[in-house]
């Protein structure tokens, strides 16, 4: 375990930044601080001029860090699922049985999340909820494709392909474990939207977590029987 974990590291593709945010007193309130102000007014509303404002340092300053507030969302988003993994290895590494594992991989996908202390310039808590409402911002667009290419959505690709990994364990001979994989994030970021905003159309609510209706989901068709 202590080999496995001094080969992981929380890592964004650095294509993403022109200076890694984490190198400086300044690029760690940079995400700090722009984590903040876009759950507060919302991704459209977010710029630059607005986030100088709030760490007191010019505009310019931060496109030192970041060519546009596009960029930074996808450094965020990589950055989430990055710590997402790291939980996801941790945790998963000891547990031998198939099931168990891919249930609590299933957890760590869609789990509401708690703050870790490790990374005091992040909230991880507000961070997930930035993820949930606009993450899909980071990749509904025209440039995707060459963005893809680019290795900017790697490790969110990454996360998903080691779902489906666990899918296989849990049974070989179903056809769709990639798309199945990737539902179980999608499925998870869309239940927590709906029971925070739309909770007449969701049965996820006080009492059903999003992580009891996607482990229900995933393991009926798996072996097409309820938990």
């Amino acid at each position: 375990m202590d080999r496995l974990l001094a080969n992981f590291k929380i890592s964004v593709n650095e294509t993403i930044f022109n200076k890694d945010p984490e190198s400086s007193d300044l690029g760690k309130r940079i995400i700090k601080n722009s984590i903040e102000l876009i759950h507060a007014i919302g991704f459209d509303a977010f710029t630059f001029k607005k986030l100088g404002a709030e760490i007191g340092s010019n505009e310019s300053s931060i496109y030192r860090y970041f060519d546009n507030k596009h960029k930074l969302l996808i450094y965020l988003s990589s950055w989430y699922w990055a710590w997402l993994e790291y939980q996801l290895v941790i945790e998963t590494h000891s547990v031998s049985d198939p099931n168990e594992k891919l249930k609590k991989a299933i957890e760590i996908a869609t789990k509401s999340i708690k703050e870790d202390s490790k990374h005091t310039h992040i909230n991880e808590v507000t961070l997930n909820k930035i993820i949930i409402e606009e993450s899909y911002k980071s990749f509904l667009t025209k440039e995707v494709d060459k963005e893809n290419q680019d290795g900017y959505f790697k490790v969110y690709k990454r996360f998903v392909t080691r779902l489906q990994e666990m899918i296989i364990q849990v049974n070989a001979d179903y056809k769709y474990p990639k798309s199945l994989a990737s539902t179980i994030i999608e499925t998870a970021l869309h239940q927590h939207f709906l029971k925070n905003h739309f909770p007449t159309i969701t049965d996820c609510k006080s009492g059903t977590s999003p992580t009891q209706f996607v482990t229900d989901f995933v393991f009926r068709i798996l072996n097409n029987k309820a938990l």
